[in-house]
């Protein structure tokens, strides 16, 4: 290194060494924690120094501190964040509702993008995407390897801008390109229905801030068709969560006053809470409470949940709830295990920390954290079984989840069987003129799920899973 790279380099390191000496005392000044740990910060420094000198090309300081910033929280479990501006833009889109997109409900299959459900008069409504399609390139980009927030920013950005969409389509065989103008969507995250007189279907796919509005309008609008209600389906499959206090209101629609819908316990004072089935704990901004004109039957209606695995955190908290207080029978898979609370704080204007701050309980003290809601009933997906249930991920299998409260050990056969049964699947599928048959559509007349969760309230029989085990927390996470 020459002399003049080496006097840039330690002049960065002496005014970052200072920067952090300086958080040093304050941070001690202000905390009875430990101190920070001085020696690990000043290789921090020197690290930044390095590249800043010594790198092949210009580095930005301010994007290889964002960097830093977020590779630190990145390394706290899987689901803390650093938002920049454009990550913390997106985050906010999600949970209002509203984006610049296409228009799909997504889950990801064999390394593709699965379309569960086009939203009702989006642009890939219009251009005839249907549920089971999967998507193998956004643009010029391939899918597989992609993760799926990855695809979803490919997918999204500005209104009025193009976006190519390659189609794979298991029920005919092929595969198509077709292009799409992105529009401001409007998520509706509740929809529902009257199946046969007497008995209704509600979905909630996300907990959003017009979550508790819509959902009870919908409710509403199912009273006024069927007053006399004789039994509901609330359905939360594949609802990866949101909003905290939308799934307190969620559960207090069911619940009776002021019983417990869930606590939640972390290190710091404000994550030692208890929420209950009242408005002072889901009405964030105070106003008038939604659910106020909801008929009390609802209080005593006889109801099924169905979860499966894509069923997650403020979904759980549901399913918990009212399982906990024996409101509802819970039927389907078992869910996800996310059973932590992230609190998002605001750094600047347009950056954010998402970051993991409690475990959430149920009532009865349960903790979910990557065991997940175990249902009443186990239902496999079609009467034919679940295909690829030893393929699907849930919190136990991600890399550095938190624990359940005990030490997990990482079971090496589950993960040998995972990978058998994938190979099977493909040598299966590779020998088959026909692909395999996509599921269909939740709220369908086909649902074979939803029609067990029917026939349960109607007191006939229900053909449970034969295979199905409860799964225990498993992968390590001490790593």
């Amino acid at each position: 290194m020459s002399a003049k790279f080496k006097v840039a380099g330690w002049l960065t390191l002496g005014v970052v060494a200072g920067a952090l000496a300086t958080m040093q005392l304050q941070a001690n000044a202000r905390s009875s924690l430990s101190p920070l740990p001085l020696e690990e910060l000043q290789q921090l420094a020197a690290v930044f120094a390095m590249i800043k000198s010594d790198y092949v090309e210009p580095i930005d300081e301010k994007k290889l501190i964002n960097d830093a910033i977020a590779g630190m929280v990145a390394g706290l479990d899987p689901h803390s964040q650093f938002f920049d501006k454009k990550n913390f833009k997106e985050f906010r889109e999600g949970t209002t509702g509203k984006f610049v997109g296409v228009g799909i409900e997504i889950g990801m299959e064999d390394g593709l993008v699965k379309i569960v459900s086009p939203i009702e008069g989006s642009p890939a409504f219009r251009a005839g995407l249907k549920s089971g399609d999967l998507i193998s390139k956004i643009d010029d980009s391939l899918v597989r390897g992609l993760g799926i927030d990855q695809a979803v920013k490919r997918m999204r950005g500005e209104l009025g801008t193009k976006v190519q969409l390659t189609i794979f389509r298991k029920s005919e065989n092929r595969s198509f390109p077709i292009t799409i103008v992105r529009e401001e969507i409007h998520n509706r995250s509740v929809r529902g229905k009257i199946i046969e007189p007497g008995y209704a279907w509600l979905r909630v796919s996300q907990f959003q801030d017009s979550t508790v509005d819509d959902f009870a309008k919908k409710l509403e609008e199912l009273y006024k068709q069927e007053p006399k209600l004789k039994g509901l389906v609330l359905d939360l499959r594949n609802d990866p969560g949101g909003l905290l206090e939308a799934s307190v209101a969620i559960s207090a629609a069911f619940l009776g006053k002021d019983l417990e819908v869930v606590s939640t316990n972390g290190q710091i004072a404000d994550s030692k809470a208890s929420f209950k089935a009242s408005p002072d704990d889901y009405l964030r901004r105070g106003g008038i409470d939604p659910l106020r004109n909801l008929p009390a039957a609802l209080k005593t209606v006889p109801m099924i949940v169905l979860v499966n695995e894509g069923s997650a955190s403020a979904s759980e908290i549901v399913a918990g709830a009212l399982q906990d207080h024996k409101r509802a029978l819970v039927m389907g898979a078992q869910t996800f295990g996310k059973g932590s609370v992230q609190t998002v704080r605001q750094l600047s204007p347009e950056t954010a920390l998402k970051i993991t701050t409690a475990r959430y309980y149920t009532p009865r003290g349960r903790s979910i954290q990557a065991t997940g809601i175990l249902p009443d009933i186990l239902l496999d997906e079609t009467a034919e079984g679940n295909v690829f249930a030893a393929l699907r991920t849930r919190e136990a299998d991600l890399e550095k989840h938190l624990n359940y409260g005990k030490e997990e050990v990482k079971d090496e056969a589950r993960e040998k069987a995972r990978e058998e049964a994938r190979e099977k699947l493909e040598a299966e599928y590779a020998k088959k003129s026909e692909p395999p048959k996509p599921l269909p559509e939740f709220g369908s007349a086909e649902d074979f799920q939803l029609n067990q969760a029917l026939n349960h309230l109607k007191g006939l029989p229900v053909l449970v899973s034969k295979t199905a085990v409860e799964r225990k927390a498993e992968a390590k996470t001490d790593d």
